[in-house]
């Protein structure tokens, strides 16, 4: 089955581990993969208020090592993680303890069957997850069963008519995890329609090109020298509908 195809590239694909030489599991580990997520994703924490949710029941889809789990815990959220790989579950739990907080439940769990009741969370989150996973719009129908109603959920994935995408596709050089069994990029329009269970969505087109860490040679210096400086200086509304990610915030009717 694909999904456990998934669920084995997974487990053994720690995303951005190669950003930290640091052992995995340590506190410093942790903090270094936080680190470089935030620096590459510097608009997440303007957009997502990770103090927003004190006292709201939060379920992360996709949780991975727990990274933004923890930032949702530390503003006080009752947070709940899933993913389908064991080895991303245990680096959460032990995340969450090096960092004092707790969740009410972390487990190895696939989005698209979610063991909890209707009804059971005032916000879903999933953040480069719903790409990824074998039937998208089944996990959707998955995260709108569980939220409570007037809840919110946030998601992210990939435009394809994106910078990055084309791109990637200019200077022949792969997207990250572009060998994963399932890979899914979305219009704004396609990805409008499959969040159609919700009664409204806002979508934001986000992730501008920054320095790369990741990439070397003549490709890495051109885009970190020329690329980014260029692309950047163009007046944001007009490239914005191009960002490389596409965050919706949805609710349920209430």
């Amino acid at each position: 089955m694909v999904i456990d195809e998934i669920q084995r590239y997974w487990n053994h694909r720690i995303h951005d581990l190669e950003m930290t030489d640091e052992p995995v599991g340590t506190l410093a580990f942790f903090d270094d993969l936080d680190e470089y997520r935030f620096d590459k994703l510097r608009y997440l924490p303007e957009l997502v208020d990770f103090s927003g949710f004190r006292g709201k029941q939060l379920i992360e889809i996709g949780c991975g090592i727990g990274t933004d789990l923890v930032r949702f815990a530390r503003g006080g959220a009752r947070v709940t993680g899933v993913d389908l790989a064991p080895t991303a579950i245990d680096l959460a739990r032990k995340n969450l303890v090096l960092h004092g907080v707790t969740a009410e439940d972390l487990r190895v769990a696939n989005g698209e069957a979610l063991p909890y009741p209707d009804a059971s969370f005032d916000v879903v989150y999933g953040h480069g997850v719903v790409q990824y996973t074998a039937n998208a719009p089944q996990l959707i129908r998955e995260c709108h069963r569980v939220l409570r109603p007037g809840g919110t959920a946030i998601f992210m994935v990939y435009n394809r008519v994106s910078w990055l995408n084309a791109l990637s596709k200019v200077m022949k050089v792969p997207l990250e995890h572009e060998d994963a069994p399932v890979l899914r990029k979305y219009s704004i329009g396609e990805f409008r329609t499959l969040l159609q269970p919700f009664s409204e969505t806002r979508i934001v087109a986000e992730r501008f090109p920054v320095k790369s860490r990741l990439h070397g040679g003549w490709k890495g210096i051109a885009f970190n020298t020329l690329f980014v400086g260029t692309f950047n200086a163009l007046p944001r509304a007009l490239v914005r509908p191009l960002g490389w990610h596409l965050m919706a915030f949805c609710r349920k009717e209430g």
